[in-house]
């Protein structure tokens, strides 16, 4: 789903806006770098096996997923991308997922952009929950989550196929009602 008025990333220099078809190559570019790869559950081979991902975020259904891109605003390049899937209306539920290039760790973004686009979520979409899984191991999108006020809630054993073969994730979640930090 289109997101036409996405909120302010709070950073100097990063801004948000609905990811397009041009942003492809330079997604594919990082999300295949071994560090990113490897603690996550991207199956990506080549710039084309994103495209499925970019039709669904064209959907109009109130439960399709939706992404914004995280760019440099000096060039409008795309240094990151967050958004939801798995949205439910009945139970007014989405699960967030976040990825930033490598070359940008370490400067607290995905931190900043996830508990602005969570919060942005409870006003804008009147989610109750969202929810996050993370592959065992991605102790840094573990220690984001914490910082955003996300609960871990548990294991999910065999959760999701990781590249041909079941793999582990820890669920966590935020509730609107959960104090903010």
């Amino acid at each position: 789903m289109r997101i036409e008025s996405p909120p302010a990333s709070g950073i100097a220099g990063v801004g948000l806006r609905q990811i397009e078809l041009s942003d492809r190559q330079d997604w594919y570019e990082y999300l295949r770098l071994p560090e990113v790869y490897e603690r996550t559950s991207w199956n990506v081979r080549s710039p084309e096996d994103l495209n499925p991902m970019f039709e669904t975020y064209e959907a109009t259904s109130g439960t399709s997923a939706r992404r914004l891109a995280v760019v440099d605003q000096a060039t409008d390049r795309l240094i990151g991308t967050i958004g939801f899937h798995t949205v439910s209306d009945v139970n007014r539920s989405a699960e967030v997922t976040y990825d930033i290039a490598p070359a940008h760790w370490g400067r607290g973004l995905a931190t900043r952009l996830c508990e602005a686009v969570t919060a942005w979520s409870f006003e804008t979409y009147g989610f109750v929950r969202v929810q996050a899984t993370v592959l065992v191991g991605n102790e840094r999108s573990e220690r984001v989550l914490r910082r955003c006020g996300f609960r871990h809630e548990g294991v999910l054993r065999a959760f999701r196929m990781v590249r041909g073969r079941p793999g582990d994730f820890n669920m966590y979640a935020r509730l609107a009602s959960d104090v903010a930090r």
